[in-house]
């Protein structure tokens, strides 16, 4: 009685979410046309954003006054002006970290670590750092992030009570396997997917801005210098960052739109 539980209530937890998956999929990226999985409500999504946001600050030193808070401000509300995303509270904070880092939360939250100033160089290689963060943002990474983890895991437990009368060695395998698949082959290419996006977005916006787009292939280039004098990065498919070099290459190819939308900022 209790394995033909198991199997239909499997099966049936099985269909429902796909029937699930079905209906929170129809979310479309911006500008790429990417359909998305996206199970949580924009304005949740926000309400999380803001939270854990505040929390960080109470945790994290952060730079309120002086030249360069001031610059990442100003180009990160230029940005944010033609990158327009429902229930944002666009903040831009300079936190006092050496690390050249740089983050963005649901609901306009972007943190921007001090030590990423000195390969951004100027006000153009900052603006691409922000293009990418609120593009991260306008696309719904985030949300779209935490929606497949529930889907794995709730499908992690419909594999787990499905394989209920199994031995429980062959049931732990094939869970462990399950795992590793499901970071390797979803979570992780995802996230590539995720970084590739925000690039593509960010030049885009950051042209729209007013700041040359040029300066994304440059900031990406001394970034790969910066990566290469430290080691260089683990393999791809490891990775959640595409390679240095994949980047550049779509940015080049993305130049010829991202100048066109500069021309138009610059006569407007």
């Amino acid at each position: 009685m209790f394995k033909l539980f198991t199997g239909r209530a499997a099966r049936l937890g099985a269909a429902a979410f796909v029937a699930l998956f079905a209906l929170a999929s129809c979310a479309t990226a911006p500008e790429t046309g990417r359909q998305q999985f996206i199970m949580i409500d924009p304005a949740q999504e926000a309400q999380m954003g803001f939270q854990a946001f505040s929390q960080l600050k109470q945790k994290k030193p952060f730079i309120t006054t002086g030249k360069d808070a001031e610059t990442v401000r100003r180009v990160g509300q230029r940005i944010a002006r033609v990158a327009p995303v429902p229930h944002a509270k666009w903040e831009f904070v300079l936190f006092k970290d050496d690390s050249p880092n740089a983050f963005a939360l649901p609901g306009g939250k972007v943190g921007i670590n001090s030590g990423i100033l000195k390969i951004a160089k100027n006000e153009a290689g900052l603006a691409t750092i922000m293009g990418h963060e609120v593009a991260h943002v306008v696309a719904r990474h985030g949300a779209e992030r935490a929606s497949q983890t529930m889907g794995l895991q709730v499908l992690g437990v419909i594999a787990d009570a499905a394989l209920a009368q199994k031995a429980p060695g062959a049931r732990q395998g094939v869970m462990q396997a399950y795992g590793l698949g499901a970071q390797v082959g979803v979570l992780l290419p995802y996230s590539r997917i995720h970084e590739l996006e925000a690039d593509e977005l960010g030049i885009l916006y950051m042209a729209r801005a007013g700041y040359d787009p040029a300066e994304a292939v440059d900031f990406w280039q001394r970034f790969a210098d910066y990566n290469r004098q430290r080691g260089g990065k683990p393999p791809e498919f490891l990775s959640t960052h595409p390679l240095d070099e994949r980047r550049i290459a779509q940015l080049r190819a993305m130049l010829p739109r991202a100048q066109a939308e500069y021309a138009k900022a610059s006569r407007s």
